[in-house]
């Protein structure tokens, strides 16, 4: 647990199970409420593969669970592979930066800025 910028931040380490389903998305707020924290960060490397592949349809169904819980949902890291793959995921990448309750992130600086 951290702070940034005023926001109590729950962090997901690198050697935790991987955030792919529903229920892994239900865990995690779960803790943050236990936490009290209103922002969940993932690092990009410990998200499912499933996640970025849009037509599975599991990127959805983790976003709109923390979007119900009003939990920020934070991805941390490099999706560039991801987005270079799919266009379709890179303009979802894009869309969902410009709102308030899910991001990609580059780092913890880009996070830092976001949530000033």
């Amino acid at each position: 647990m951290s702070e940034i910028q005023g926001h109590r931040v729950l962090t997901y380490d690198h050697d935790e199970p991987a955030l792919g389903s529903e229920r892994a998305a239900t865990d995690l707020i779960g803790d943050a409420f236990g936490e009290q924290a209103d922002v969940v960060v993932v690092p990009a490397d410990r998200v499912a593969a499933d996640f970025y592949t849009l037509s599975t349809r599991v990127a959805g169904d983790v976003m709109r669970k923390f979007q119900m819980y009003h939990v920020r949902l934070v991805i941390v890291g490099d999706v560039t592979a991801h987005e270079e793959a799919s266009e379709a995921f890179r303009a979802f990448v894009h869309e969902i930066n410009r709102g308030s309750d899910i991001w990609f992130v580059r780092d913890e600086q880009e996070l830092s800025a976001k949530l000033a």
